[in-house]
């Protein structure tokens, strides 16, 4: 009798040791779901310190003049009105001639 509740009770444990490792949802599933759980969690912190810097961007050209104007000089090469502008051209290497 206690053989036959022993050999049930190992036949039923081999059954949960298959479906926790080989089965639907098994842990090899579980460890790489957590691994890219992991990786978005990276990039998502990435995103937000990005958006954190646009936000701050957003508002400073909402509120200040100081980064529209540095914008539209870097950008657009607009100057201000009674600055003499100066472009200063790189020589091109002599070549030698032969």
């Amino acid at each position: 009798m206690y053989r036959w509740l022993l050999l049930i009770l190992l036949v039923m444990l081999a059954g949960l040791q298959y479906r926790l490792w080989f089965g639907e949802a098994n842990l090899r599933q579980v460890w790489q779901l957590e691994q890219q759980i992991l990786e978005q969690q990276q990039v998502n912190q990435q995103l937000t310190e990005r958006n954190k810097r646009l936000e701050a961007e957003v508002q400073d050209l909402k509120q200040g003049l100081t980064a529209l104007e540095e914008r539209a000089r870097s950008e657009m090469g607009m100057i201000r009105e009674g600055e003499t502008f100066f472009q200063l051209i790189e020589p091109e290497p002599e070549t030698s001639q032969r």
